[in-house]
């Protein structure tokens, strides 16, 4: 039970800090404002994102919550039974997870997404997408290259 713990509590802690870094947005910030960390090149801005990726299927938040939850369900199901190899098999599910419920939580208590890491060049995002994003990869390299 206590190795089972570790992956879970990992993912809560993504999820936390997820949480408390769009909170922090929302209470320093209005929609649509920006803030230069580097100017001209990375910006904290206030947005609110009700599609996917890219902002893709915009409007679509409860069909982009049932999809978030089934990912939730699936690496939370993955982790209990121990089927990704390795470490780099289960930091990357756990990644996974914890980015899927933080965003799933923003769909089902506030209707969108907050999103805050703006590039310019690139669509924001938040820690969460990047949590997904980084375990993906993470869960990839686990299973196309070993278990370590």
């Amino acid at each position: 039970m206590k190795g089972k713990a570790v992956p879970f509590a990992f993912s809560l802690g993504v999820l936390a800090l997820d949480q408390i870094l769009k909170g922090l947005v929302v209470a320093r910030l209005s929609l649509g404002q920006s803030i230069p960390l580097i100017p001209g090149f990375l910006y904290l801005s206030r947005v609110h994102n009700t599609g996917s990726a890219f902002g893709l299927m915009g409007g679509r938040n409860y069909f982009l919550a049932s999809i978030a939850a089934l990912i939730a369900l699936g690496m939370g199901w993955g982790l209990w039974r121990g089927i990704f190899p390795g470490r780099w098999g289960k930091v990357g599910g756990s990644l996974v997870l914890g980015g899927a419920l933080g965003n799933l939580l923003d769909r089902v208590l506030r209707g969108y997404v907050v999103d805050y890491v703006d590039f310019r060049f690139f669509p924001a995002f938040n820690l969460a997408d990047a949590a997904v994003v980084v375990g993906a990869a993470a869960m990839a390299v686990a299973f196309l290259w070993g278990k370590e």
